[in-house]
């Protein structure tokens, strides 16, 4: 639910002298209490280093809309005052944006009519909402913290998109950064997490989790990237005793939130309890771990540049609901670069996840890089992405999407007819079966001891005149090559060797006179292998080339 309070935008400016209130332009530049005995030098340092930072990051534009969010408390009252009283060159047009979490009864109350009230006084458009954060904590399984910051980003955006604003500012410090940066070295991270928040970014979006931070790669290799809603942070800069000896210069009076004191909360613990204790070990831990996230950013930021330049290179497709890599082109990258496209993949596929595990994405790098790795395999990743390999490729989709093309042959019609000699293409699918007649003596040397799990070689006179593929049925039994004529449950056979299950029930079977003769690319049946008395071999492979190469050679 959102209300809005004000009718008008209004440019704030200030006077110059300490601790006057925000007066509308146009107005008299009178200052509305004597002046105090302090310096103009701490007002003006927190407002130089917000201007520095609007310059440095190009966060907005002058004239710009800009949906500041507003809790009431110091960060968010400070950055409010700074933005009204910026001069022309950087000022934004200001929207109000404040969201009532629900939890704290009264308390919370009285800082959503607070803001309204501020807003009122200062004559900025206001929108106040509010979120029942409880119950949708206890309904998506999330921690508070989470939920509540999903609810904020979800009515941020809202308010954006409802004012026409393409900007919203966060009142997110310094010391902000450094809690995040801790918090995310203990949790374990790479690159990305260790360089903290970013100036500018894309505002948090479903679905929900770690927040995008970097540029798309299609921007940074010069193509058009989509345009979203963007998320500033003016004031990543400035500590908190900056900010709050602004407050009391400018004689702002800001609520308290007495949960920024529960210390069961782990952000709460690193704030009252870990720091205090690392700067006694370095009085200066601060603004050294900000000097490291500003390396690691500078880094990464080259990182992203020169990925941007692998990924057409290892790509082979990409969309909203699944990414292809070429396998054997991925392979002979650097571990680095190997785990990096991992997560850009799934970064794109959910774009909003948080905290990729290290160990989802070594998982699945040690599955491809295995040499036991073979079509069928598959690893799960966090958040229903499932990692399948195909025929000389791998693809990153959702568990319940529909199989892609690249994972395997996949047949779409009862049954289809082989042709012999000749070339079989499977509707709507760029795999094909290529069959062919020779003499035993005509085979290749390594045929036995060098098997292709995508070609078999069977005696043609015990499959017949007429072999077909089909799909899996109810009671189908395979005598597996190599188990001496054992008989197995087909199904039971596809799972033993990972067969995916969203490909068993479409994957082709070579059928022959005598029944199953070829569970393609995993096992030819015992029945139909080529023996001493064998006359004539039928030989038979998949290929698979994509649509787009089907398309070039005019099929």
């Amino acid at each position: 639910m959102i209300r809005s309070v004000g009718i008008f935008h209004a440019r704030i400016v200030l006077c110059l002298q300490a601790g006057c209130k925000p007066c509308v332009a146009g107005a008299a530049l009178t200052c509305r209490r004597p002046l105090r005995g302090v310096t103009i030098a701490a007002m003006m340092d927190v407002q130089a280093a917000v201007a520095a930072a609007i310059s440095a990051s190009a966060l907005f534009d002058p004239d710009e809309l800009l949906v500041v969010g507003v809790s009431g408390g110091a960060d968010s009252l400070c950055l409010l005052h700074v933005l009204c009283a910026l001069p022309p060159a950087f000022a934004p047009r200001v929207h109000v944006a404040h969201l009532h979490h629900g939890l704290r009864g009264a308390e919370a109350d009285a800082d959503a009519a607070f803001v309204a009230g501020l807003a009122a006084a200062w004559r900025l458009p206001c929108s106040v909402g509010q979120a029942d954060v409880g119950a949708q904590a206890r309904g998506a399984g999330l921690s508070l913290e989470e939920a509540g910051r999903r609810a904020r980003y979800t009515f941020l955006g809202t308010v954006a998109q409802s004012v026409g604003a393409r900007t919203v500012a966060v009142a997110h410090n310094a010391d902000d950064q450094v809690e995040t940066i801790l918090m995310h070295f203990l949790r374990g991270s790479g690159l990305s997490g260790l360089r903290g928040m970013l100036p500018l970014s894309p505002l948090p979006r479903p679905p929900w989790g770690r927040a995008v931070v970097d540029r798309p790669l299609e921007a940074l290799a010069g193509a058009p990237a989509a345009v979203d809603l963007r998320l500033a942070r003016p004031l990543l800069d400035v500590p908190r005793p900056d900010i709050e000896a602004y407050c009391r210069e400018h004689d702002l009076t800001p609520r308290v939130d007495r949960t920024n004191l529960d210390v069961t909360l782990f952000r709460n613990r690193l704030r009252h309890e870990l720091l205090p204790l690392l700067e006694t070990y370095n009085p200066g831990v601060r603004a050294a771990l900000r000097r490291s996230a500003q390396v690691v950013s500078d880094e990464q930021q080259v990182l992203r540049e020169l990925l941007a330049t692998l990924w057409p290179q290892v790509v082979t497709h990409s969309d909203a609901g699944a990414v292809t890599f070429a396998l054997a082109p991925w392979r002979q990258l650097q571990v680095a670069w190997q785990r990096s496209l991992l997560r850009e993949a799934i970064h794109r596929l959910r774009p909003g996840l948080r905290d990729v595990g290290f160990e989802h994405v070594e998982r699945a790098r040690r599955l491809l890089i295995s040499p036991a790795c073979a079509t069928g395999h598959r690893v799960t990743l966090p958040r229903g992405l499932v990692l399948t390999v195909g025929y000389a490729s791998f693809t990153l989709a959702d568990d319940q999407a529909r199989p892609d093309d690249h994972a395997g042959p996949q047949l779409l019609v009862p049954a289809l007819p082989v042709a012999v000699p000749g070339v079989t293409c499977l509707p709507a699918s760029g795999w094909r079966l290529e069959a062919e007649m020779r003499r035993p003596t005509e085979l290749p040397l390594a045929w036995q001891t060098e098997p292709q799990p995508w070609r078999a070689f069977l005696d043609a006179d015990v499959v017949g005149p007429a072999p077909f593929l089909r799909a899996r049925q109810p009671g189908d039994w395979l005598y597996p090559l190599g188990l001496g004529g054992h008989r197995t449950s087909l199904n039971a056979f596809m799972i033993n060797h990972k067969l995916p299950a969203a490909l068993r029930s479409r994957w082709p079977l070579l059928v022959g006179a005598q029944g199953i003769a070829w569970l393609c690319g995993l096992r030819p049946d015992e029945r139909a292998r080529v023996q001493p008395g064998t006359q004539r071999v039928l030989c038979l492979t998949w290929r698979y080339l994509p649509a787009e190469t089907l398309f070039e050679h005019g099929e």
